[in-house]
């Protein structure tokens, strides 16, 4: 099947967040000149094809506004002649125009961050051309990417020659930049905190793998020392910045912009549509005028017909979606009021089944209406998939989310005792005495999901 044209701009209406339907209906307005924008107090006006309203048919005189904005554009004019003439545009007018340009702040890349400290070295003009080459295989987490040997070959010069640039690098800002591992790249923040001979450099150097895996007693018995040293040990190698170059990642912060509003009134939740940057729209009168002219040719009726079938079609498809947002988060308000009245121990399972049963839709148009959208809550500002979960049952018939479960194991794993952490049976255990029944694989998948070490690695033996 082929979706129609008009149907398939109805469709990414209602998939689309605000801010990006906004910019579509701008689009649209820009192309169909019987559509108009109104303020958000006035009515959205739609008109049948073919439907005119009783009204002056004469011709609209614009002659006296058109005098007006002539006689307002000669005085700007001749103001900005004026001020031109007593005031013309100097050198100190362009510093000052570079000046603030070069104010506005910018996130310095690690790139330019090394390039700059290059440029304070003594090194030569050749050296510094291998050490901007240096730099630029040096990734966003400030490790050397590629191959001495590579490289060297590549540039024409001895691997020596380039390691001997590498070094220089090495000493620059942030401390651990140009490593080629995560091993080196520790080892260089401890020799610049003066512990490069220290155990903590010794772990790093030799186990760093069995460190990884918190295989505490055999880096014990491998070094003589205590299962205590090592666990000490390792918090002081947990300080360093395993990733040196991501204080200067240029990822800019997201923002979103919720949809739905949720506010409780008298004891009760109310769902709002933020619908602040939606454009309201209508049929513009001057068009349905032209369609009542008899002067009007059959050709031009013809092209405002179907515009102004097109305008009808997008303010009865952005109305539409608008009520199926609505209609959704009721519902997703309604199933989940327990959460929002006592947190995430009460959240509901919710399939999106459910939910499109509930408002007479089809289960992929609730998908549609829900991706990338933000509901706005007194606990806080959650994407609308959420709420869709599935759940398990309890003792008592009823269901428990899945994202509830979860929650107790972060809370069982956080109150454990640090000796005696609890397996992923003893949590099943643990969850049974809720009413709630769990297999051991799911809890051990779960446990994955939210990178919680296996019970032998999170045991202590302080």
């Amino acid at each position: 099947m082929v979706l129609a044209p008009q149907l398939r701009q109805s469709l990414e209406f209602l998939q689309v967040p605000v801010l990006e339907l906004r910019t579509l209906i701008q689009q649209e307005l820009e192309k169909n000149p019987t559509l108009e924008e109104t303020p958000s107090e006035d009515e959205n006006l739609e008109v049948e094809p073919g439907s005119s309203e009783p009204e002056d048919n004469k011709e609209l005189d614009f002659s006296e506004e058109f005098e007006v904005l002539a006689r307002l554009d000669d005085e700007w004019r001749e103001y900005f002649h004026q001020v031109s003439s007593a005031k013309p545009y100097t050198s100190d007018d362009e510093a000052r125009r570079q000046f603030f340009l070069d104010s506005i702040s910018q996130t310095e890349s690690l790139q330019e961050h090394l390039m700059g400290q290059i440029s304070l070295t003594e090194l030569g003009d050749e050296d510094r051309r291998l050490g901007e080459m240096l730099i630029g295989s040096i990734n966003d987490d400030g490790y050397l990417t590629s191959s001495l040997e590579e490289l060297a070959e590549s540039a024409g010069y001895e691997t020596e020659h380039l390691n001997d640039v590498l070094q220089i690098i090495k000493e620059f800002d942030p401390i651990g930049v140009g490593a080629r591992d995560l091993s080196e790249c520790l080892l260089l923040q401890m020799e610049r905190l003066g512990v490069g001979d220290s155990l903590a450099a010794k772990i790093v150097d030799q186990h760093l793998d069995a460190l990884g895996n918190r295989r505490h007693p055999e880096i014990a018995r491998a070094l003589g020392i205590s299962v205590e040293e090592v666990e000490k040990t390792a918090g002081f190698i947990a300080t360093l910045e395993p990733k040196p170059g991501r204080l200067y990642t240029s990822e800019s912060a997201s923002y979103v912009l919720a949809e739905v509003l949720v506010q409780k009134v008298n004891g009760k939740y109310l769902v709002i549509l933020n619908d602040d940057q939606i454009p309201h729209m209508r049929i513009s009168k001057n068009y349905k005028r032209l369609m009542g002219d008899p002067t009007t040719t059959r050709e031009v009726k013809d092209y405002i017909r179907d515009k102004i079938h097109a305008g009808a079609f997008l303010i009865k498809s952005i109305n539409q979606r608008q009520q199926t947002i609505r209609n959704i988060s009721e519902e997703i308000v309604r199933v989940q009021s327990g959460f929002l009245d006592n947190g995430i121990s009460e959240l509901r399972p919710l399939t999106m089944a459910e939910v499109a049963k509930v408002c007479d839709i089809h289960e992929t148009t609730v998908s549609r209406a829900i991706a990338n959208k933000y509901m706005q809550t007194p606990r806080g500002t959650f994407e609308m998939k959420y709420f869709f979960t599935p759940g398990l049952k309890t003792d008592d018939g009823s269901s428990v989310s899945n994202k509830t479960i979860k929650d107790t194991l972060e809370r069982l794993v956080a109150d454990e005792d640090p000796k005696k952490p609890l397996s992923d049976q003893a949590m099943v255990e643990k969850l049974k005495e809720k009413g709630i029944q769990v297999a051991r694989r799911t809890i051990a998948k779960y446990r994955e999901e939210l990178k919680i070490l296996p019970s032998h690695m999170r045991k202590s033996f302080r």
